[in-house]
């Protein structure tokens, strides 16, 4: 990992804690459709991403519910903040593509911390950010049809993995959406006869 790369993306951090952030971390591919993190599992290392992305999700009686994407330059906050207080996570994650990350070990954020304040505020924009995600996914939930929410499900993976030809199933779909893949199905066949999707042989097309 470059450590001009890291100064550029992140400049509200100091030199000195880039180099120890390089020294002490690694980088990892990982394949996509990985799952990096379980709940109930005790976090060890916090990904920053590279390349690729990684969804956070919430399990319920067998049903999983979307909460964020981590893109290029971002964190888990959710694993950043189970790790600082030495608890079992809460979540799911899973890369959606093919990931790079680099791996920062846990202990070694809790010394920066006291060492580097300026960690500090990477994290708490990471907080700001997921926050208002999570009131997205919320109001989603609560407040919008399954036509709008399963439309606005595959234009933002669509723009995430810039491809307008998603090659996902039903099933898959309606894991992220909590709900049943029958729903998914009905309300796909809607949008396509609204002109929104076209489902072909190789996958959902974003028209």
């Amino acid at each position: 990992m470059n450590e001009d790369y890291l100064l550029k993306v992140f400049p509200q951090l100091t030199s000195s804690l880039i180099t120890e952030i390089v020294k002490n971390s690694i980088v990892k591919e990982v394949p996509a459709g990985t799952e990096i993190l379980r709940e109930g599992k005790y976090v060890s290392e916090v990904p920053l991403v590279v390349d690729g992305a990684i969804k956070v999700y919430k399990r319920y009686e067998e049903r999983d519910l979307l909460l964020y994407y981590i893109k290029p330059n971002e964190s888990c906050i959710m694993s950043f903040a189970a790790g600082l207080k030495n608890e079992p996570s809460s979540v799911y994650a899973q890369t959606v593509e093919d990931t790079r990350a680099l791996l920062i070990p846990i202990k070694k954020i809790i010394a920066w911390i006291k060492e580097y304040p300026e960690l500090n505020s990477l994290f708490f924009q990471q907080y700001d950010l997921r926050y208002g995600e999570l009131l997205e996914t919320i109001q989603d939930v609560m407040f919008n049809r399954m036509d709008k929410r399963l439309y606005d499900y595959l234009k933002e993976k669509s723009e995430l993995l810039n491809n307008n030809l998603l090659k996902m199933s039903h099933r898959q779909i309606a894991g992220d959406l909590g709900t049943a893949r029958e729903v998914v199905s009905r309300v796909m066949k809607k949008l396509e006869n609204e002109g929104k999707v076209e489902q072909q042989r190789k996958g959902i097309k974003i028209l």
